[in-house]
């Protein structure tokens, strides 16, 4: 152990891949890419990965006040590039701690606070409880925090072997009798943070809650490096007050626990004295350490426990504490009333609801603790307003990650609601270039659409693009006039929209004092008849659909009406008030309905020349109404000369039809 520049045990918990990095999908370029600490890269990804998985759509969140709060603490890659032939433009950028944080902010647009720290063992944790300081401070709006941690030099391993605090054996034996040093381990860890008040009303999935937290400092104890068990209390102390919660009520303690001896026994026995008070003689504090699970993460060491607690809270689980055999013998653990389950139980019984503690503390004597609760009831997920088919919309940077992907969801197939998984990709996701859509009203059409594009083959249902690299395309509203209709128009939208229906009603009361009969009633019944029923049932129709339309996030950038659409067109723009829009279809219709049955109209598949041209000795009774395109125009007049005109076109083989309206209008 002794033996300098060498290290006494081949153990660690290491991750694989370390040197694979997705930069192209980053926007980063290949040079840049190799100058950046790969502890820069994992959590760049691991901080996206994060945003997915809780439903915050990257791309949605330029502009916003987002913060970063990221624990990181070593810097093996600038030490095995020191050479000064190696430094270029990215050497900075590529290793500085600031640099980390910043380029995830940078790269999504986000305005929030972005803090990289350092306090050793207990960064992640400290970034944990920065975040909750700064959404409470209402700095940020979501909050980003975590810490990462790779091993890419032995020289770090050598000098925690000169300090013996290494196990020869390459397991962390928290707590127990043999416990001999800890096992240095890699990874990367990222939570997303918000007010639990706007998670609920933005409807997040809320896996956990952060009741209070609080940070402190050794001060002066029996060594720089040694751990301080007064401070350990008082900061478990602050954080329980801070969360307002007792310390009875907590059930779990997921422990610092490195598995040395001195570090243990100092953290039993503050756990004992803080965590025992009013705490009934017969129910013990159950505690554990995810470090016997796969190491001590250092920097990233607080979030591998705060991740490990959240899923414990979750499925009502203590996972097992490994190596553990025999209690630690310097501690009286009879006194101490902690219990270590070396075997996957269910949480405690006998507590309100499950409440956690998480310590972290750094080798420099900056301790953290943190109150975890579990997620509050919700009710079942958003219920969609109407039935299948659904829409599932896929999205990549590369045709080939778009196959990836498409093979994801068919391996995920049927292990959730159709809905849900459609509303997750349509709303909780960012969109890029290729693109596929899929329609499906089961499960296992999912699978068949999914499984013909992945065999690239063409299916009912299936639609495959690539998105323009420029600005989205501006979206227009087309509001038709009158003839399009039909009866029953609108009754399933009516039953299954909430925002048609809510639009629909909103109409009728606002048509009520122009009209004697009831809106819902007319688009109930079997025919509309009248005019001056049917015009404004179409102008009510077009204001749902609207509104239907702006609920599903799809807003149009200019509106076009023709004819009596222009009315509902000139709503939607905001030029008409609802009232003044009801009253003047209500209206017009009415005096359209004084001259119902004294004319028709038809369409004709002719250009404006050469209608004009055909209607040669009926101009007095036939004029042209409207010139809808160059091979479309709409003609208005008296029936009789019109149906000799229809014949005529009929036996010249030219498209034609009436339009359902018995008026002469335009």
């Amino acid at each position: 152990p002794d033996a300098p520049g060498k290290m006494y045990t081949r153990s660690g918990g290491f991750l694989e891949g370390v040197d694979l990095f997705d930069a192209e999908f980053f926007g980063i370029a290949p040079r840049e890419a190799i100058g950046m600490d790969p502890q820069h890269r994992l959590l760049l990804e691991v901080a996206w990965e994060a945003l997915e998985c809780a439903g915050q759509a990257p791309s949605k969140l330029a502009g916003s006040q987002t913060g970063v709060f990221v624990g990181i603490s070593t810097n093996d890659y600038a030490a095995l590039r020191s050479d000064p032939v190696d430094i270029d433009p990215y050497t900075g950028t590529g290793n500085a701690f600031s640099v980390a944080t910043g380029r995830i902010s940078y790269l999504l647009g986000l305005h929030g606070p972005n803090v990289a720290l350092d306090t050793a063992c207990s960064s992640s944790l400290v970034a944990v409880h920065l975040a909750c300081r700064s959404l409470r401070n209402r700095e940020c709006s979501l909050a980003l925090a975590g810490g990462v941690n790779l091993i890419l030099s032995p020289d770090t391993t050598i000098y925690f072997c000169r300090m013996h605090a290494m196990a020869p054996d390459g397991r962390c034996k928290t707590f127990d009798a043999a416990a001999d040093g800890y096992v240095r381990g890699e990874g990367c860890g990222v939570v997303v943070l918000k007010r639990l008040s706007d998670a609920q009303h933005d409807r997040d999935r809320i896996l956990a809650v952060i009741r209070g937290s609080a940070i402190n400092h050794d001060g002066r104890s029996n060594g720089l490096t040694a751990p301080n068990g007064s401070a350990q209390e008082a900061v478990i102390r602050c954080a329980l007050q801070n969360a307002g919660v007792l310390a009875h009520q907590v059930g779990y303690v997921e422990a610092h626990g490195t598995g040395t001896p001195l570090g243990d026994t100092i953290e039993l026995q503050a756990l004992a004295a803080t965590m025992n008070e009013g705490r009934a003689a017969q129910q013990s504090l159950v505690v554990g350490s995810v470090k016997t699970n796969f190491g001590h993460l250092e920097a990233a060491a607080g979030i591998a426990g705060l991740i490990k607690t959240v899923l414990a809270l979750q499925h009502g689980e203590i996972p097992a504490h490994l190596h553990f055999h025999a209690p630690n013998s310097h501690s009286t653990w009879n006194e101490l009333r902690l219990d270590v389950r070396s075997q996957t139980t269910p949480w405690p019984a006998g507590y309100v609801e499950r409440l956690a503690g998480v310590s972290s503390f750094g080798i420099s004597g900056t301790n953290a603790h943190v109150i975890l609760a579990q997620a509050p009831d919700v009710t079942q997920g958003r219920e969609p307003d109407a039935g299948p088919p659904y829409l599932l919309p896929l999205s990549a940077r590369h045709p080939g990650a778009l196959r990836e992907l498409a093979r994801a969801y068919r391996e995920a197939s049927g292990q959730e609601r159709l809905y849900d998984v459609c509303y997750t990709a349509a709303l909780r996701r960012s969109h890029y270039e290729h693109r596929l859509a899929l329609l499906a009203g089961s499960a296992a059409e999912l699978d068949a659409r999914l499984a013909a594009f992945l065999q690239e083959e063409s299916a009912p249902g299936l639609w495959t693009g690539v998105a323009l690299p420029t600005e989205r395309r501006k979206l227009v509203f087309v509001f038709p006039g009158q003839g399009g209709q039909w009866p029953r128009m609108g009754r399933q939208l009516l039953a299954s929209e909430s925002a048609f229906r809510a639009a629909i009603e909103e109409c009728d009361r606002a048509m009520r004092p122009f009209v004697d009969w009831s809106l819902l009633d007319a688009l109930a019944a079997e025919q509309w008849g009248r005019i001056d029923v049917t015009q404004p049932a179409i102008f009510a129709i077009q204001m749902g659909l609207a509104a239907l339309w702006r609920a599903w996030g799809i807003v149009p950038d200019a509106v076009v009406g023709h004819s009596m659409g222009e009315v509902a067109a000139a709503c939607v723009a905001g030029v008409l008030s609802l009232k003044d829009a009801a009253r003047i279809i209500c209206r017009r219709s009415l005096l359209l309905r004084q001259v119902s049955g004294c004319g028709a109209m038809a369409a004709a598949e002719l250009s404006l020349a050469e209608a004009q041209a055909r209607l040669a000795g009926c101009e007095g009774q036939v004029s042209v109404a409207v010139s809808n395109s160059p091979r479309s125009t709409v003609l208005s007049g008296d029936v009789a000369a019109l149906e000799q005109l229809l014949k005529r076109f009929e036996g010249e083989g030219i498209f034609c039809r009436w339009v359902k309206v018995d008026v002469a209008s335009h």
